[in-house]
């Protein structure tokens, strides 16, 4: 069994494999520098080849240029030689056109059962840069794709409805919680002294990669008509390729900072800060205008923080209502102000010790790797018969086969 990532969230590849492994699937995973770690060395029947290597954002377009010729050279030697009957994609790497369609087409000429988890339908409508060609790539990678892996009902109807997508070969599965990012002893009030928040102060968090489908904008009007009780607002996450957008938001919240009622920290956070904010949080704020489902809301369960989302995608599915946070009208920041004020009157916030440890348990118990894990064997399993049914056609019955996993 091979997993295969472009990219992608380090925490999700790390304990899909850990699961897989705790299962007894021997595993080849393919990655870079960043998934290089402590998790991936001297495990039994687990072989890290780090492919991609080094890939810092700021090397020169030499180094950009002959690192991606050597990682897709050293790819195709891999699918050529490896005896991995089913590769599992997890992300597609930048170059998404290739992947999707030439890289697709030579793992399915190797014999290769491709198993590939749409993690985001279609990123790029998400993104406002849809384009024919993407849509066309989209729907070769998915037609070519011997199973699909997605997280909600609602991504699965649109594989189906809008690339044709056979209901046979795609498996709804959690989007499995994140238990990589570290949780110490910190208590709230010591989260919140750090950040320079009084105990008393109402807490409002933002969290993660800031790009405009994320809709930083709606969520700082809204901020701006609270009145009446102390409200913070923390704004934690790196902007990502967006120079414009970034510098209407900074633009927004100039005044606040001034005032210090927003806590900004506009980089990436690594794991080892990130419980400090949303320990210091009394809410994390989704005011998203696109999307299918957020591991950002799925990090602030795993910390047990009740969240208000805008009702996009499946968000709405994840929320219930009262018991683990709200849902408000999206791209409507009067109606959000109004979901954050009902939110702190609530018996939710009230008390607020007993509902983290609520949410944090449910979130465990709902979104749990091991459930993750036994649906992608169990893929896995019939993949791995349907082909060695496929090959004992071909071959005399004198012949051992290998496993196709």
């Amino acid at each position: 069994m091979a997993l295969l990532t472009g990219g992608g969230e380090r925490h999700y590849i790390v304990s899909l494999a850990t699961e897989l492994l705790a299962k007894g699937i021997a595993l080849d995973v393919i990655g870079s520098d960043d998934l290089d770690g402590p998790e991936f060395r001297n495990k039994p029947r687990l072989h890290f080849l780090n492919l991609r290597g080094n890939q810092r954002p700021d090397a020169g377009l030499a180094e950009k240029v002959s690192r991606i010729l050597k990682y897709y050279a050293a790819l195709i030697r891999y699918a050529t030689k490896s005896k991995s009957g089913i590769f599992h994609i997890l992300w597609n790497n930048k170059f998404e056109t290739l992947d999707r369609t030439l890289l697709m087409l030579y793992y399915r000429f190797l014999g290769k059962r491709v198993v590939l988890t749409a993690h985001n339908v279609n990123a790029a409508r998400r993104d406002s840069h849809d384009t024919l060609l993407n849509r066309l790539t989209l729907r070769i990678q998915y037609q070519l794709a011997d199973h699909i892996f997605v997280h909600t009902e609602k991504m699965k109807r649109e594989l189906i409805e809008g690339f044709g997508a056979g209901v046979a070969r795609i498996t709804v599965i959690p989007h499995g919680i994140n238990t990589a990012v570290p949780s110490s002893s910190l208590t709230s009030i010591q989260a919140k002294r750090r950040l320079g928040i009084r105990d008393d102060q109402r807490t409002i968090l933002f969290f993660g990669r800031i790009t405009p489908y994320k809709g930083l904008e709606y969520l700082i009007s809204a901020f701006g008509m609270l009145r009446g009780a102390d409200y913070r607002l923390i704004i934690a996450g790196r902007p990502d390729r967006c120079e414009e957008y970034w510098s209407t938001i900074e633009k927004l919240i100039r005044e606040d900072l001034k005032g210090g009622r927003v806590v900004l920290r506009s980089e990436f956070i690594p794991d080892d800060e990130t419980e400090i904010y949303f320990k210091a949080a009394d809410v994390l704020v989704l005011p998203y205008r696109d999307i299918f489902q957020s591991g950002v809301l799925l990090l602030g369960y795993s910390f047990g923080l009740p969240a208000l989302v805008a009702d996009v995608g499946s968000l709405k599915e994840e929320i219930a209502e009262g018991k683990t946070g709200f849902v408000f009208r999206p791209e409507d920041p009067v109606d959000l102000a109004k979901a954050i004020e009902r939110y702190f009157a609530s018996d939710l916030f009230r008390d607020l010790g007993r509902g983290r440890q609520e949410i944090r348990d449910c979130a465990m118990h709902r979104y749990s790797w091991d459930t993750v894990g036994r649906l992608t064997m169990h893929v896995y399993a019939g993949l791995a018969s349907s082909a060695y049914l496929r090959r004992t056609r071909q071959t005399a019955p004198n012949h051992p086969e290998r496993s196709a996993f």
